[in-house]
């Protein structure tokens, strides 16, 4: 009975993460709008042709165009959480810039929950992984979607703003050499990748890799970071977020880092959570603030 149970599970893993054959892929909204923040989902590029990313979009009342703000989710080395993740939302963030008047993109990434497909940001072993490759994955995989909403006629073409959670940070960092005119500022909440090995607390893989692929990024870095962390963050805590954050700044990157008061139980996932918004409120406001784009001019 138990190889019969794992044999099925494999079974399960296998049709979660395959990529369909010869599939008809439509991009674009994919449903009605609802509540709340007019929500609705949407189908997304993704670096797999026969693919559409999940997501789901949140937009003030009007026609627009607004600002661009996407948010790039957490992830887990574990294949069978991943395909059991939920459609990311990160509604309370989701509110507070809705109601700065941005139009809010929450892709759900390859390898990840209905999106399926396969995992391209896997960083491998943990003994000897692959950071600075598995944040590149990332990263693209937010630039296609970025690009995408980008062309829709209710999206301003400038100043898009890219908001990375966890692994979703780790890909905002490796984004962070994109055109500052396209993408300004990056905001990361915990960046990293490898927290929690053998779901062990304040225990990292190979934390010397995850220091020097910071380092690697943060020397084609052009857009300015704003890093947070929760005081009581046991992925990645402040102290040693502070040295990944010092590994991108003494590398060229340009960071503004902050420790944040402990949210919760753990502040790892402080950004999903109505408080943890609420704890970044003055910080995050002024990063979103630090490169407004000018009033555009009516015909």
């Amino acid at each position: 009975m138990r190889l019969f149970n794992i044999l099925a599970l494999l079974s399960l893993l296998t049709l979660l993460t395959a990529s369909p054959l010869c599939a008809q892929v439509t991009f674009g909204a994919a449903g009605a709008e609802g509540e709340p923040f007019r929500r609705q989902e949407w189908r997304v590029p993704s670096p797999e042709a026969g693919i559409a990313a999940h997501a789901l979009l949140f937009r003030p009342a009007g026609a627009g165009p607004f600002r661009l703000a996407v948010i790039a989710h957490a992830s887990t080395q574990n294949a069978l959480r991943r395909a059991q993740m939920p459609q990311p939302e990160y509604r309370p963030l989701a509110a507070f810039l809705v109601a700065r008047g941005f139009a809010v993109l929450v892709p759900e990434r390859l390898g990840h929950g209905a999106t399926g497909g396969r995992y391209v940001e896997d960083q491998g072993d943990c003994d000897e992984p692959d950071y600075a490759r598995s944040g590149r994955a990332t990263a693209e995989e937010i630039a296609l979607a970025l690009d995408y909403l980008r062309k829709q006629d209710f999206i301003r073409k400038d100043a898009a703003i890219v908001i990375g959670h966890s692994a979703g940070g780790w890909g905002a960092l490796a984004l962070a050499n994109a055109d500052p005119k396209a993408i300004s500022p990056i905001t990361v909440f915990a960046p990293g990748r490898g927290g929690h090995a053998n779901d062990e607390p304040n225990r990292i893989c190979a934390s010397h890799a995850l220091l020097a692929a910071a380092a690697e990024f943060g020397k084609t870095a052009r857009i300015p970071v704003t890093w947070f962390v929760a005081s009581n963050d046991s992925y990645f805590a402040p102290a040693f977020s502070k040295s990944l954050a010092d590994a991108f700044r003494g590398a060229g990157g340009k960071v503004d880092f902050r420790t944040l008061p402990a949210v919760g139980d753990e502040g790892h996932g402080m950004i999903e959570t109505d408080a943890g918004v609420k704890a970044a409120g003055i910080d995050l406001e002024r990063a979103l603030n630090q490169s407004k784009p000018m009033a555009t001019k009516k015909p």
